[in-house]
């Protein structure tokens, strides 16, 4: 790990892949490892894109956005998986109950906020946590594959650090019904989700009149896609909607989940977009960050369930263009 300031980061620890909920659930924690590999193949990790460490988050930490008793439901099914806490989502079908739950999402959540840390801070200009972006999961409870909600921590220790008004944009393929509710009615954080229509897919939310409540009225904001949604599409509605509002909204910070489950051979969802179009989305991203808050800008990951030929692509990508080296199209795929 190099601790030493730089333009970007990754935090990484391969601890992280510890968050496994089973060999025959879609998200598989070795689509991270590959991703990691093939950026190393690729040369992206280096000077420009430093890899850092960070620890688990204490119970303090963890308890800005969850609800104690939360806290403790998934410590003790982490400690004993055979009893799950079906009230609390987890042993579900989606969360399944796996030992040592509670480690494992406490460290995605550490990391998350230490990227957030070091972005505000100043020891980096853009960090990035690819096993983060669990944007479903709940104050007392998870859902969606998501334990603890490291996007929503991140965002709130940047509050409570000192930032005036954080933008959040996010690209996965699902809602981002977990941060959205958690912020709906915090007008410090605009919540901006472009992603399939609820009609066709889960959660079910995120239609355009979901706009936010008492202060927050008018900070939530959903682009809800058609099944077939292509890279044209997709984009045209990202560059008619979101830079406009980010630009208007004045964010600090600008945090961004990408999932890449938008791809069109991802088996989960129903959008068909290309590893050239997320790029696209990703260098957008990249943009709108240094036009509207001095570049700084805290990246997650998030779904992606095309383990093999999607996910190491377009994240690799991704940590290119956090890095400031986009990776050329043309550029061949390491054997």
């Amino acid at each position: 790990m190099d601790d030493r300031p730089g333009t970007a980061c990754v935090v990484s620890d391969d601890r992280l892949t510890g968050y496994n909920f089973g060999p025959s659930h879609p998200m598989a924690p070795i689509r991270v490892d590959l991703a990691m590999e093939l950026a190393t193949e690729l040369g992206v990790l280096g000077d420009d894109l430093r890899r850092v460490g960070a620890g688990a988050a204490d119970d303090d930490l963890l308890a800005t956005v969850h609800t104690p008793a939360y806290i403790e439901a998934v410590r003790a099914v982490g400690a004993d998986p055979s009893v799950p806490n079906l009230a609390a989502g987890l042993g579900t079908d989606d969360n399944p109950t796996f030992a040592d739950m509670h480690t494992a999402g406490a460290l995605i959540v550490g990391a998350s906020v230490e990227a957030a840390r070091r972005v505000w801070t100043g020891q980096s200009l853009r960090a990035l946590n690819v096993c983060g972006g669990l944007h479903h999961a709940m104050p007392d409870r998870a859902s969606g594959f998501c334990v603890y909600n490291d996007v929503a921590v991140a965002i709130r220790w940047l509050l409570d650090n000192g930032a005036q008004r954080v933008a959040y944009v996010d690209v996965d393929a699902h809602h981002g019904d977990g941060v959205q509710q958690i912020f709906y009615d915090d007008p410090r954080v605009l919540t901006v989700s472009l992603h399939e229509t609820p009609q066709t897919l889960f959660p079910g939310t995120g239609l355009a009149t979901e706009i936010g409540t008492d202060d927050g009225i008018g900070t939530a904001v959903n682009v809800a896609l058609p099944p077939g949604t292509s890279d044209a599409g997709w984009l045209r509605a990202y560059h008619a909607v979101v830079p406009q509002l980010v630009g208007e909204f004045k964010p600090d910070v600008l945090v961004t989940q990408q999932g890449c489950d938008s791809h069109m051979d991802d088996p989960l969802t129903n959008l068909m977009l290309s590893v050239d179009g997320q790029r696209a989305s990703y260098l957008a991203l990249r943009d709108l960050a240094e036009e509207v808050c001095a570049g700084r800008w805290v990246g997650f990951g998030g779904g992606g369930y095309a383990v093999l030929d999607v996910v190491p692509r377009s994240w690799a990508h991704l940590m290119a263009i956090v890095a400031g080296r986009p990776i050329e199209l043309d550029t061949p795929t390491p054997p």
